[in-house]
């Protein structure tokens, strides 16, 4: 780690602390040369690879920017949408895999929009499985009836 004000190649960690439930390190450095010292902060770059064969960094904006379209006219708060998003980041990162594919992003998003608003929850399923008819919205509707009534016994 170079230092940020000499540019010495060389710094020592004096003190590194977990930090976002674990998610990052700060770590506090001393340059041996300056004699100044500063703050680092790392994190685990989670990338996410396409169906095109693209990877790009995992983005929890992205994530709430798809939801919030799910749930345009809908009564979700922002605040419900920054939770959601939090919630999705965590069991992609829970995997413990540095590369995820699109598609398992589509599904950690589907079990807390269904939780969060159903209306929204079917939008979305219906672009992301490429629903295609009728019977398509039917089958999901009865599955989500199932597991409501199913909740409520």
């Amino acid at each position: 780690m170079h230092c940020p004000f000499c540019r010495h190649p060389d710094t020592r960690v004096i003190d590194s602390r977990s930090t976002e439930d674990g998610a990052a390190i700060r770590r506090r450095r001393s340059c041996p040369s300056c004699g100044r010292r500063f703050t680092t902060q790392e994190t685990v770059l989670l990338m996410v690879s396409k169906r095109s064969g693209v990877t790009e960094p995992f983005s929890r904006d992205k994530v709430i920017a798809g939801v919030r379209r799910a749930c345009q006219g809908r009564p979700v708060s922002e605040d419900s949408l920054a939770r959601l998003g939090q919630q999705v980041e965590e069991a992609i990162r829970a995997t413990g895999v540095a590369e995820i594919p699109s598609h398992e992003v589509g599904l950690a998003i589907l079990g807390p929009l269904r939780e969060l608003d159903e209306v929204a929850y079917l939008r979305f399923a219906s672009v992301y499985r490429g629903f295609e008819t009728l019977e398509d919205f039917e089958a999901e509707i009865k599955q989500l009836r199932a597991a409501r009534d199913g909740q409520q016994a």
